[in-house]
């Protein structure tokens, strides 16, 4: 039975919507007969998550590509980088990654990359495929249908993950890990067996449920468990991973937060330390200590919008060797220029087992300003409040590179539009504590009068 297609299924960045109401079996079929067509290419590797539709998702894409002509290398439960590394790893000419990532249970979707793990968003390609599902018109089925094939590939992700390091250097931490029920529960256990370090694991069994919390720690009510079982075991570090086990998360051995900008900054100048002078991108929402610390180390900071199909496009026009993002998101140029949770934190270990120091320590020096993190508020009129901010804050410096930078010597603010819903997202940062809460509370008070 053919589903009425919601055009909003189809975000900026990926497809994604409630199973089976919004995002059906069907929808995934027809997704299948056009995707082989929209990457010029016949291979093509799927990898899903633990959502309980995931399977039969698979199935349904798989049936329209193999119609389509695609050989389809199905390589099974992994996490959206390993995904990545799949298809620039091996050469496919494009990938799906079936998730609705940090999503409640009821959402599943899919992600999608040309070859060597090019991301295709919107304006890359999934208008194509969404105006011809609209318009019911699928290719017609190839003269020789294709075949699945099953390939294992987590053990081939670990060594590559691990690559990015000296493994040999890797102090013994004992460490939580929260996995959220996530995909991180399958790709942890293959990537530090190769470590000395003790894992104390919370959540691993996949569970498209989530029965224990959402898996999605940029939510500090999300980290609750990973903070209490850091302080419980005697922890060096803890650490967590959203659904799709892409984006990482860091508290330190207090249980405090360390928040994504912080992180950002650490791999960065681990990454000036291999390679000098290098080319570092930090989005627009990172704290100001991220471009400063990498100009003191010597390195090019490179301001961007947010969002990471934008980004992957912008590193590899300037040949940038990292990137990093405030949602958790690292991005890396020998990782086919896509991100990934686990390479971020392979290099965080190798900064905290040279320093020799408590995680707090090493992270003292770095996170020095105040950060309201991203609150959203609904709006009627979304350009109505932004040319209200812009004439309050007439005299700041102002940019709009995305949404609105407002900016003063001593604090900032970026108030930017969804891109699918009626809502300002707003992050506050200063010098102070003080600075940065009464901002943000100015801020919040014309954004929501």
């Amino acid at each position: 039975m053919q589903t009425q297609l919601s055009p909003s299924l189809f975000k900026s960045y990926d497809v994604r919507g409630i199973y089976p109401a919004e995002f059906s079996d069907d929808i995934a079929y027809r997704i299948g007969r056009c995707f082989p067509g929209l990457v010029g290419g016949t291979r093509i590797v799927v990898g899903r998550d633990m959502r309980p539709s995931g399977e039969r998702l698979f199935e349904a894409f798989a049936r329209g590509a193999t119609e389509a002509g695609a050989e389809v290398t199905y390589v099974g439960l992994v996490s959206t980088d390993a995904l990545y590394f799949a298809v620039g790893k091996y050469g496919f000419d494009g990938g799906v990654m079936i998730t609705a990532s940090h999503n409640p249970a009821q959402y599943n979707g899919m992600k999608f990359t040309r070859k060597a793990a090019e991301a295709i968003s919107l304006d890359t390609g999934l208008a194509q495929i969404r105006d011809r599902l609209i318009a019911n018109d699928l290719p017609a089925p190839a003269a020789k249908p294709g075949a699945i094939v099953e390939r294992f590939i987590l053990d081939d992700f670990a060594e590559h993950c691990l690559s990015f390091v000296d493994r040999t250097a890797i102090k013994p931490f004992k460490i939580a890990i929260d996995a959220g029920n996530g995909m991180a529960g399958e790709t942890v256990p293959h990537v530090f067996k190769h470590l000395p370090c003790e894992v104390i694991p919370l959540y691993f069994e996949l569970d498209g449920t989530f029965p224990n919390h959402p898996a999605s720690p940029i939510e500090p009510e999300n980290m609750v468990d990973l903070q209490a079982a850091v302080r419980k075991h005697g922890c060096d570090l803890g650490v967590a991973f959203d659904g799709d086990a892409d984006r990482m998360f860091i508290v330190d051995e207090k249980g405090e937060l360390i928040d994504g900008s912080t992180v950002t900054a650490l791999v960065a100048l681990n990454t000036l330390k291999k390679e000098p002078g290098a080319k570092i991108l930090y989005n627009l929402i990172c704290s100001r200590s991220v471009p400063e610390l990498v100009e003191k180390a010597g390195g090019t900071a490179i301001r961007s919008k947010v969002g990471h199909s934008i980004i992957k496009k912008l590193m590899r026009e300037e040949d940038i060797v990292f990137g990093g993002e405030h949602s958790g998101h690292f991005y890396f140029k020998k990782n086919w220029y896509a991100d990934s949770g686990m390479i971020a934190l392979m290099q965080c270990l190798e900064v905290f087992s040279e320093a020799n120091a408590p995680v707090s320590a090493v992270i003292a020096p770095i996170d020095t300003r105040f950060r309201s993190g991203e609150i959203n508020s609904e709006v009627k009129d979304v350009p109505a409040k932004l040319a209200e901010l812009q004439a309050k804050y007439a005299d700041a410096t102002l940019d709009h590179l995305d949404g609105i930078t407002i900016s003063y010597p001593h604090w900032w603010m970026n108030i930017r539009p969804s891109n699918t819903e009626p809502l300002l997202r707003l992050n506050v940062e200063g010098d102070t504590k003080e600075l940065m809460e009464r901002h943000r509370d100015e801020a919040l008070a014309l954004i929501r009068s």
